[in-house]
């Protein structure tokens, strides 16, 4: 055992920069797991930086000077977050609040309807069944809204005070990470070995990869988001914006996700019109862009993004969850 150890240590690590590299990613997990509550405004404008970079690219491809392809979509990126944090925050925001003002009759609307079940199939469920139902779903309603009063009680100074904070630093971030792209590269691999072939070949692939990911997946969740408002706002579907913007944050988690936000909108839509043909287009819609968004949306962006055909993309999905 010992021996064949010993084999496979020297056959990974006799090279000096397989060694070097070992210790960059140890080094790198360690930073990134007992330090990321400090540095994660560092991370989220790397991702931002990472995204917008691409754009940058491929203006640059376009014979755009580098100073000039910053300038356009760095402005770009902030319209986009004054967009984002003028109008679009404030109106989910009061969307929110008058959904959870709204949920007291939804809940009274949801009791009536499961008490009419016996009457309608006393064959299938009691009516003792049903208020064991209710009981427990209200005991359950009763400690979710407790848990989140309270979370929301203690958390929301510290929220506020993040939140400006991110809205500081983050932009500025951003643009340094952008314009000084080259300088803040060259100043890390500095302090490396002369001798580093293998850790920069794997860094190239590594910061291509990467940033074609998070380019997916943020066009993702625009795609499926804005796809999604416009068919619920012809509808005039109450909280049009809020359920758009959490339909396309489901698309983070795969799978789970989508199950998790077809609740609410479900719950919106037969609260609002009951079992009608609005309620029915509104759900095959729904359905329609959530199948179109797993079966062709996420094999063709991420298919291209980290080069694999699309069927390797659903095989991994299935296989690993």
């Amino acid at each position: 055992m010992i021996k064949v150890i010993k084999t496979w240590f020297h056959r990974y690590f006799s090279d000096p920069q397989a060694v070097l590299l070992a210790i960059l990613l140890l080094a790198s997990f360690t930073i990134l797991m007992t330090m990321n509550k400090m540095l994660a405004p560092i991370l989220a404008s790397v991702g931002i930086a990472y995204l917008l970079d691409g754009l940058i690219q491929g203006l640059q491809r376009w014979h755009i000077p580098r100073p000039i392809a910053v300038f356009f979509v760095y402005s770009a990126f902030i319209t986009l977050l004054v967009f984002i944090v003028v109008i679009l925050l404030p109106l989910v925001s009061f969307q929110l609040t008058q959904l959870i003002q709204a949920l007291p009759k939804m809940i009274a609307q949801g009791h009536q309807v499961l008490k009419n079940l016996p009457e309608q199939y006393p064959n299938l469920i009691s009516a003792s069944q049903i208020e064991g139902i209710i009981k427990s779903l209200q005991l359950r309603a009763d400690e979710i809204v407790r848990d989140v009063v309270l979370s929301y009680s203690i958390a929301s100074i510290t929220t506020v005070i993040g939140l400006i904070i991110y809205s500081i630093l983050v932009p500025l971030l951003v643009f340094f990470f952008l314009n000084d792209k080259d300088k803040i590269l060259s100043w890390l691999v500095s302090f490396l070995p002369n001798e580093r072939t293998v850790a920069q070949n794997i860094w190239r692939e590594m910061d291509g990869q990467m940033g074609n990911y998070i380019r997916g997946k943020v066009y993702e969740i625009f795609l499926v988001g804005t796809f999604t408002y416009f068919p619920f706002a012809s509808f005039n579907l109450n909280y049009a914006s809020l359920l758009a913007v959490l339909v396309g944050l489901s698309v983070i988690i795969p799978y789970v996700g989508a199950v998790v936000v077809t609740f609410p909108i479900v719950a919106v839509a037969y609260f609002q019109w009951g079992i009608t043909p609005d309620f029915l287009w509104v759900v095959s819609i729904y359905l329609v862009i959530q199948a179109l968004d797993g079966n062709v949306l996420v094999p063709l962006l991420f298919s291209e993004a980290v080069n694999l055909h699309p069927v390797a993309i659903i095989a991994a999905v299935l296989v690993f969850g």
